[in-house]
């Protein structure tokens, strides 16, 4: 069985675009593309939202990445427990925001039907809100789930970490075969090690064959506009 390979990259900005070019540039040497997670509250406009938008316009993917990651967005007393944004939300609550997350995304003049909640944390009504609103893909903590279908590719999604543990579990992974998904937040990438652990991975997965992609599905139009599902995409399918 191939396995599909997806890197996400996550924290954009300002102050991570160099360590994000540089990352982009070392994929690029390998052909991975990026899926490039964005929450349209807390982008900057400037040069990082310039660099988002020609990745996307070459080949990488865009995926919603919640609104603005409140940790209370309903502005319920404050629990103990801190929980990311769309982990909890009801069906109601979560379509008010992707409704304002979506347009956010337009006044950038940018535009995606897939979704990853912060924390890769998914609730039930949040699944009916991005059903209701047209989404085709969310991409959680276990897999990803196509919204149109109810298929669901499964492959646990890997945060970078510079421990030995992180390599085996990516080489066990592509070994296998199915989806291997790592992920890395923009403002990891200078710890050390961290950087030097994703190349690794990824040149670990592609050593054991797996074909490089983004978070997409078959049919869903790219988020560069092109009426096509972009070279390599992975398609969400029914197990």
């Amino acid at each position: 069985m191939v396995a599909h390979l997806v890197v996400s990259l996550s924290g954009i900005g300002p102050a991570t675009l160099a360590r994000c070019a540089d990352l982009g540039r070392e994929l690029d040497r390998r052909d991975v593309p990026l899926s490039l997670l964005l929450a349209p509250r807390k982008a900057v406009p400037g040069e990082a939202l310039d660099w988002v938008r020609k990745r996307v316009a070459a080949r990488d993917a865009l995926v919603l990445h919640g609104f603005d990651h409140s940790a209370d967005p309903c502005h319920r007393s404050v629990s103990l427990r801190r929980r990311a944004e769309f982990s909890a939300l009801p069906a109601h609550e979560a379509g008010l925001r992707l409704v304002a997350a979506r347009a956010g995304l337009h006044r950038l003049d940018l535009r995606t039907d897939l979704f990853a909640p912060p924390s890769w944390l998914a609730s039930p009504g949040t699944l009916v809100a991005l059903r209701r609103h047209r989404f085709a893909v969310c991409a959680d903590m276990a897999g990803v789930r196509d919204l149109r279908t109810g298929g669901v590719t499964t492959g646990r999604v890997r945060m970078v970490s510079e421990h030995w543990n992180f390599l085996l579990g990516v080489g066990r992974a592509a070994r296998r075969g199915g989806l291997v998904r790592i992920g890395v937040d923009a403002a990891d990438l200078d710890r050390i090690g961290v950087r030097d652990a994703l190349l690794e991975s990824v040149d670990l997965a592609l050593h054991h064959g797996a074909v490089p992609g983004v978070y997409s599905s078959t049919g869903s139009p790219s988020v560069s506009g092109r009426n096509e599902t972009p070279s390599g995409a992975v398609p969400a399918s029914t197990p």
